[in-house]
């Protein structure tokens, strides 16, 4: 009889059958609770709200510790963060229970109980026991995940697998709806984020860099009372609005969806960040559901979200019902303000484009394998790239339909495509560091007539404050030095409008 039994796992999710096999393999199938102790290895602890860990940390340990009193087993309960994949993790558990409760597990006195095969070797190559729980027996029942799926697909007979602990821990705090909710999410990946990709600590720099300058082009269209900014990144400019004073007796409320930055504002709160005592950070999907009681925010403010949504969502679809969202959730008269890209007027004619062919290499065809390449090779190799070539490039890896046709010219440098492509191109060229991640996303969606016309179909009057413009700093630093725009007989264009502010009010009236 083993004196520990190791039960390393996410834990999301307890069963029966687990309850009645950790009771015979500790030897307390009699229920006087004198075997062995389980140790619980709850790995992913500081991950939820993700498709692969949607059950905070803190609510599993308490099914862990209701599931032990109702089974008759002693426990201990230990939280092991999220690691990068490596073939130590057997190692990095135990030292994470020696840490927590001075256990030095052994091969001499542990069982490791485990029903993934990979885990279970790592174990089994350090000497210990293995218990294969589901996998001992046969035909192998319903393994945790695979309930917590049936749950998520709206499966009653999940409830007849799960352990009652879990469910009386579910109803109290509304799990079962939490699960459903994240693992049905249409956009959020199974990390968190809205793209595995993505380089979250130079997306956060860039936000803050730009935090002035968004702050300074809303502050005054902003109406007090309880203020929500939707994607708010790491807070950047939910700190310019604290520091407001005719605001200090606002709300403040940041909404985020990508797990690394939401947990960057929670830890900016915690250090002092903020001198409004009503401060409050979620993290949630506005497409998966309400987030705010209706008629109930004074002012929402979305800044670069929308295109996300287009781009991850199902386009119309996913932006019309974050819209509608927005307008339940709005009071009479208050307002939304959304800062964002744009396409240009007349998107899908035809024009021509020159570009740069002298300011990096010109392979002779695109790479399709940067996707496998460690993300600092990728970006060089974008970055070493000639304008012309990152045409190319792009067309590989952009997830929208996008065609071009090569001009005949020595130069090889002028290609005829639609206005709308020209510039989905020309505003992401110079994104090198998080290529991949930018390539799923469309700019260039809506033009600003598309905006007009379902501001009004959900019922907003736009104010006259809103309206498209061109971001001149991109035109003259950007632009201009790589690529010229022309008819397609020759004409030169100028560089049409790239983003839009758009102020809508819900009438007082509704």
């Amino acid at each position: 009889m083993p004196r520990y039994l190791l039960f390393p796992g996410r834990h999301h999710l307890l069963t029966r059958f687990q309850a009645e096999y950790l009771r015979q393999l500790a030897g307390n199938g009699n229920g006087d609770g004198d075997g062995a102790t389980v140790v619980w290895a709850v790995t992913s602890a500081n991950h939820e709200n993700t498709r692969r860990n949607p059950v905070p940390y803190h609510r599993r340990e308490a099914a862990i510790e209701r599931f032990s009193v109702l089974a008759g087993l002693r426990s201990v309960v230990v939280p092991v963060f999220d690691t990068a994949v490596t073939d130590r993790f057997a190692e990095v558990t135990l030292k994470n229970v020696a840490a927590a409760t001075g256990l030095e597990l052994t091969p001499a006195d542990t069982m490791v109980a485990c029903s993934t095969p990979e885990v279970a070797a790592m174990y089994e190559r350090l000497g210990f026991p293995i218990a294969g729980v589901e996998a001992d027996v046969a035909p192998a029942p319903a393994r945790p995940w695979d309930v917590l799926l049936r749950l998520a697909d709206g499966d009653p007979s999940w409830r007849d697998l799960a352990h009652p602990a879990t469910i009386d821990v579910y109803a109290r705090y509304r799990l079962d709806d939490l699960v459903r909710a994240v693992v049905n999410d249409p956009v959020v990946g199974d990390e968190g984020g809205l793209t595995p990709t993505r380089d979250y600590r130079t997306y956060a720099e860039a936000f803050a860099d730009a935090a002035q300058r968004k702050w300074a082009a809303v502050r005054e269209r902003v109406r007090p009372g309880r203020i929500v900014d939707i994607g708010c990144g790491a807070g950047a400019v939910l700190e310019l609005a604290d520091r407001e004073p005719a605001l200090r007796e606002s709300d403040l409320i940041g909404v985020e969806v990508a797990r690394h930055l939401f947990e960057e504002c929670v830890h900016k709160k915690a250090q002092g960040f903020f001198t409004n005592p009503n401060v409050f950070f979620y993290r949630r999907n506005v497409l998966g559901g309400a987030v705010f009681a209706p008629r109930s925010v004074d002012t929402t403010m979305t800044f670069a979200l929308t295109h996300e949504i287009w781009s991850y969502g199902d386009r119309m679809a996913s932006l019309r019902r974050f819209v509608q969202a927005i307008y339940d959730h709005t009071v009479p008269g208050g307002v939304w303000i959304n800062s964002d890209v744009c396409g240009p007027d007349g998107q899908d004619r035809t024009v021509r484009l020159r570009l740069a062919t002298a300011d990096g290499t010109n392979p002779a065809r695109p790479r399709t394998d940067l996707a496998s390449l460690p993300p600092a090779e990728a970006a060089a190799h974008v970055a070493g790239l000639s304008t012309r070539a990152r045409l190319d490039q792009f067309a590989v890896d952009w997830r929208f339909p996008f065609a071009y046709r090569p001009v005949a010219e020595p130069a090889g440098a002028v290609v005829e495509l639609t206005l709308g492509a020209a510039m989905d191109f020309l505003t992401r060229k110079d994104y090198t560091d998080n290529w991949l991640s930018e390539t799923q996303e469309q700019f260039c969606g809506l033009e600003y007539a598309d905006w007009k016309a379902l501001l009004a179909d959900v019922g907003f009057e736009v104010d006259p404050a809103s309206g498209p413009y061109r971001n001149d700093w991109i035109a003259t630093n950007r632009l201009d030095p790589a690529a010229a725009l022309s008819t397609p007989d020759g004409q030169p264009l100028d560089w049409p409008v790239t983003h839009v502010l758009l102020v809508a009010r819900r009438p007082v009236n509704t």
